[in-house]
């Protein structure tokens, strides 16, 4: 029971790995996530990020065999887990196989794209063991899919399929049996080559950061960022952005 991560031409996977409990997450792993995000984050060499499960499972929630602690206390692990994934200052994708379920859905909500393989199934399940689910998941859940579907799923822990998760926005793709790997790969190919300043500038507008205008201003203009894509652009080649985002201090 561990988080396995390692990086390759840009990208940073991490894999939870608890395969004999459908990797739920355990007290151990959720205080390891935000450690290894941070040196994630510092490591220049990484682009994206892609959060998935050992083998044809995602995440089943929390192994509350481990968690003998008050409920507040273990959910004050998955919080702190979960805040640290939604600020990771690069782009983050979750890629799901299997069950997406409670703390599970928890994480990979807190990234901010989602593929999933079909046959996934997702749900939200505190209502089962007569938790309430934090204030912070649940705005993060009601941003992504509204307030109808949170409330569904919340009040009744049902689970739900990978249709009606991309029809409601839980996911942004569903890919047939077997291709959700090539097309994990193939998208964070994409997201590695394209501006780190556009990227990190839209992650923080889309997250409600609208008062630091002046700073991404600020930056666009230090950056040459954008004199080099017009300059690729004209000339149909690659473009070589050179921003980066700061190593947290």
């Amino acid at each position: 029971m561990e988080l396995l991560h390692g990086v390759a031409d840009g990208v940073a996977t991490v894999v939870i790995h608890h395969p004999a409990k459908r990797n739920a997450m355990t007290a151990g792993m959720w205080r390891a996530l935000p450690a290894l995000l941070d040196a994630l984050a510092a490591d220049s060499a990484v682009r994206a990020l892609v959060l998935t499960g050992e083998g044809g499972t995602f995440s089943a929630g929390a192994d509350i065999s481990t968690l003998r602690r008050t409920a507040a206390e273990a959910q004050e692990l998955a919080v702190r887990a979960e805040e640290a994934l939604a600020a990771f200052p690069k782009p983050t994708l979750a890629a799901v196989r299997g069950h997406c379920v409670g703390g599970g859905a928890q994480l990979a909500v807190a990234c901010d794209l989602r593929f999933a393989e079909e046959g996934a199934l997702f749900g939200v399940t505190p209502a089962k063991l007569g938790i309430v689910y934090p204030a912070s998941a649940t705005r993060r859940l009601v941003s992504l899919v509204g307030p109808a579907t949170t409330k569904y799923l919340l009040f009744s822990g049902e689970l739900i399929d990978s249709a009606r998760a991309l029809r409601t926005g839980l996911v942004d793709e569903v890919l047939p049996d077997g291709e959700l790997g090539k097309r994990v790969a193939e998208f964070t190919r994409i997201l590695v080559t394209r501006s780190q300043l556009t990227q990190a500038a839209a992650k923080e507008f889309a997250n409600g950061r609208t008062d630091r205008d002046g700073y991404w201003a600020e930056q666009a203009r230090g950056s040459g960022d954008t004199a080099e894509g017009v300059a690729a652009f004209l000339e149909r080649r690659a473009p070589r952005f050179s921003w980066s985002v700061p190593t947290p201090e």
